[in-house]
C-alpha cells in the first residue's frame, strides 16, 4: 500500500514497496509519473536502462564483432580507444589509428598535401596522396615511393608514349644559337614531327635522360667552348606539358656522355667522360636534390654505351674503352657495384638503347677497326632479354648506319632519333627509326626530328623501367 503523509499544499508522498494505481485501471500496474522529477540521492538497485546523454564522457570505447557507426554517436569521447577483431567502420568515420583489419563501406581518405609537406621521419609504409604529382606514395622505410602506374600504362596506353629528346649537337656546330638549347618530344604512338617542347637555361649535348613517368631528367651535359665545359647540373621537365627546364640538383661528378636508368622513383646515372670515371650515382626523382653514391660500373663501359631499363634493373652494354662487348647490370632499388651479365654479338661505342619492360634493343653504333680497315658505322641492332639476362643476339638494321642517336620507348616500340655518319663523309640524320619488341626486323621510317642532331639523351613517359621502385 502507499502510504500518503499529507494532502494538500507541500504534499508529502512515499511509496514504500508497494503499488499504485494513480492514473492507471487498476492498483496493480506500477506508479507512472507524468512531467519533470527531481530527486537527491536516488539510489537505483536493479537493472536500469539509459539512453546516451549529451555531456556523457566515454574513459573508454571497446569495440568488439560489432558494426559501429560513429557518426551517430553523441557525446564527447576522450580517452583510448580500444578495438578487438574485425570492425567494419561506416563512411564519416575517421581514426588517427587504424585497426589491424579495416573494412571500409563507402570511401576512405588518405593524408594529402604537397611535396614539401612529406612528414620527415614517418612510419615504414606510410600512405600519401602526393598533390604536386597527383598520386599515391608510400614511404619506404627509406624514402617516399609513388604507387605502381605500370598497369595503366598497359591498360590505356593511348594515354601514354611521349619521349623526350634533350639538347644535342646540330651543324654548324656552336656557331648556332638553336644548338643544344632545344628539347624537343615525339608521340611514339602516332609517329610524324618532333615538336619543340622547351629550352635549357645553357646549351647542352652529350645528354643523358631518365623518368619516373612524371618528370624527364637530364644530366651529364657538355656545354661547349668557351663555356664551363663538362657539367655535374641536374634539370628536369614534367612531360606532360611542354615548357623550359628547371635546376633539379647535382651529381656527385662533372662530366658528360655517361648513361642514365630509372625506375617509377629512382633515377641512376652511370659513369662520365672529362674527367672520365664509372662512377654511378642516384638521385630519388620525386623530389628536389643532389645525386648520392650508388657505386661502381665495372669499366668506364657507361660512356656511349647502350642504356636499358627494366621495373627492377638497369644494363648498359658496350661502350669504351676499346669498344667492349660487355653488359653490366645493377639493380635499382639497392646500392652497390655493377657485375657482368652477357655480352654483345660484337664490340661498340657511341651506341644507344631502348626497352620495354622485357626486352632491350642497342643500336650498333661504331664498331672496331679489326677486322674492319677503319671504323665502321654500323646499323646492326641487337636484342636481349632483361629477366633473364645472358648474351645479346642480332634482331635487325636501322634503316642507316649511324652513330650517337638518341633512343626511347614505350612497351610496343623503340625508336631511334637523329644521330650522324662521319665517313666517308660527315652527315647528320633527322631520321626517327622505329621497331617493335615483339618481332624481329629491319627498323622503318617513323618521323623526323625538328633539326638534324646528335649526341643527346632521351627518355619517355613508358619505358621499361616504370612500375618498379
Amino acid at each position: 500500500m502507499a502510504t500518503v503523509r499529507r494532502i494538500g499544499f507541500g504534499t508529502i508522498f512515499e511509496l514504500e514497496d508497494s503499488k499504485v494505481g494513480i492514473g492507471t485501471d487498476a492498483a496493480t500496474h506500477t506508479l507512472q509519473a507524468l512531467g519533470n522529477i527531481r530527486s537527491e540521492g536516488v539510489q537505483d538497485v536493479g537493472v536500469s536502462t539509459l539512453t546516451t546523454y549529451q555531456g556523457f564522457t566515454d574513459k573508454e570505447a571497446r569495440f568488439g564483432q560489432v558494426t559501429t557507426d560513429k557518426s551517430q554517436q553523441l557525446g564527447t569521447l576522450s580517452g583510448e580507444i580500444v578495438i578487438d577483431g574485425d570492425v567494419t567502420v561506416s563512411s564519416a568515420t575517421t581514426f588517427t589509428s587504424g585497426p589491424q583489419h579495416l573494412t571500409v563501406t563507402d570511401t576512405f581518405t588518405l593524408p594529402s598535401g604537397d611535396t614539401n609537406s612529406r612528414a620527415l621521419k614517418p612510419t615504414a609504409g606510410s600512405l600519401r596522396f602526393n598533390q604536386d604529382f597527383a598520386t599515391l606514395e608510400f614511404y619506404t622505410g627509406n624514402n617516399w615511393a609513388m604507387v605502381n602506374t605500370f598497369t595503366e600504362m598497359q591498360n590505356s596506353p593511348s594515354s601514354r608514349g611521349r619521349a623526350i629528346f634533350f639538347g644535342g649537337y646540330h651543324t654548324p656546330g656552336y656557331t648556332s644559337e638553336q644548338n643544344g638549347l632545344k628539347i624537343e618530344f615525339f608521340e611514339m604512338s602516332s609517329g610524324g614531327h618532333a615538336h619543340d617542347f622547351g629550352n635549357y637555361g645553357s646549351r647542352r649535348t652529350n645528354t643523358s635522360g631518365c623518368s619516373d613517368g612524371v618528370r624527364g631528367l637530364s644530366a651529364s651535359s657538355y656545354n661547349g667552348p668557351g663555356t664551363i665545359g663538362s657539367s655535374n647540373e641536374i634539370e628536369y621537365v614534367t612531360i606532360a606539358s611542354e615548357g623550359d627546364a628547371i635546376d633539379f640538383g647535382d651529381r656527385t661528378q662533372n662530366g658528360y656522355g655517361g648513361q642514365a636508368v630509372s625506375s617509377s622513383t629512382r633515377g641512376v646515372f652511370l659513369a662520365n667522360r672529362e674527367p672520365s670515371n664509372n662512377v654511378i650515382d642516384y638521385v630519388e626523382i620525386g623530389t628536389l636534390g643532389n645525386a648520392l653514391d650508388f657505386g661502381d660500373l665495372i669499366s668506364n663501359g657507361g660512356y656511349a654505351a647502350g642504356n636499358l631499363n627494366s621495373p627492377t634493373r638497369g644494363f648498359v652494354a658496350g661502350g669504351t674503352p676499346s669498344k667492349i662487348a660487355d653488359i653490366q647490370m645493377i639493380t635499382i632499388a639497392s646500392k652497390g657495384n655493377a657485375i657482368k651479365t652477357g655480352d654483345l654479338p660484337r664490340g661498340t661505342d657511341n651506341s644507344t638503347g631502348a626497352s620495354n619492360s622485357i626486352r632491350g634493343i642497342v643500336s650498333g653504333g661504331e664498331a672496331p677497326t679489326s677486322p674492319n680497315s677503319v671504323n665502321a658505322f654500323i646499323a646492326d641492332l641487337f636484342v636481349m632479354n632483361l629477366v633473364s639476362e645472358g648474351n645479346a643476339v642480332n634482331f635487325g638494321d636501322l634503316t642507316t648506319g649511324r652513330m650517337r642517336c638518341g633512343g626511347a620507348a614505350n612497351q610496343t616500340r623503340a625508336i631511334f632519333a637523329g644521330g650522324f655518319t662521319p665517313q666517308p663523309s660527315f652527315v647528320e640524320k633527322s631520321t626517327i627509326d622505329t621497331v617493335i619488341f615483339s618481332s624481329e626486323g629491319n627498323a622503318i621510317s617513323f618521323g623526323d626530328l625538328g633539326r638534324p642532331k646528335h649526341q643527346f639523351g632521351a627518355t619517355s613517359d613508358s619505358h621499361g623501367g616504370l612500375g618498379g621502385f
